[in-house]
């Protein structure tokens, strides 16, 4: 997770610009594209977390969390937010957005595992 914009595209966003504690990225969900300015927060019980600071959202928070495991680390990522109806409208519902959120935290995740995988065959 160190490598924000790479951990961040892993994601699948179509676009991704990190500038500091400043992520940017794009989607394209069906006919509507979804862009969102996001910041990096200090939250103690948080290995990475981020805000929306521009969005479609009224507000979103994520936080991964990486904690130990008998067979080496366990990351926890979560995602809370409130949708802005004004913006949203009819073209996408919590259920679209909830789905969305879990495949591109599922691909984070396994992008990680992949990361992790490849540094153990090289010891």
């Amino acid at each position: 997770m160190n490598e924000l914009d790479q951990f961040m595209r892993a994601s699948g966003f179509d676009e991704v610009h990190v500038d500091g504690e400043t992520v940017r990225v794009a989607n394209e969900m069906g006919i509507a594209t979804i862009e969102l300015t996001l910041e990096l927060v200090d939250r103690p019980d948080a290995d990475l977390a981020y805000e929306q600071r521009k969005g479609i959202f009224e507000e979103m928070r994520t936080a991964y969390t990486v904690t130990s495991d008998p067979n080496g680390s366990e990351v926890v990522a979560t995602t809370e937010f409130a949708l802005d109806v004004a913006i949203i409208g009819d073209v996408l519902d919590s259920t679209i957005i909830k789905r969305q959120r879990r495949k591109e935290l599922t691909a984070q995740v396994d992008w990680l595992e992949e990361g992790t995988s490849l540094n153990e065959g090289e010891e």
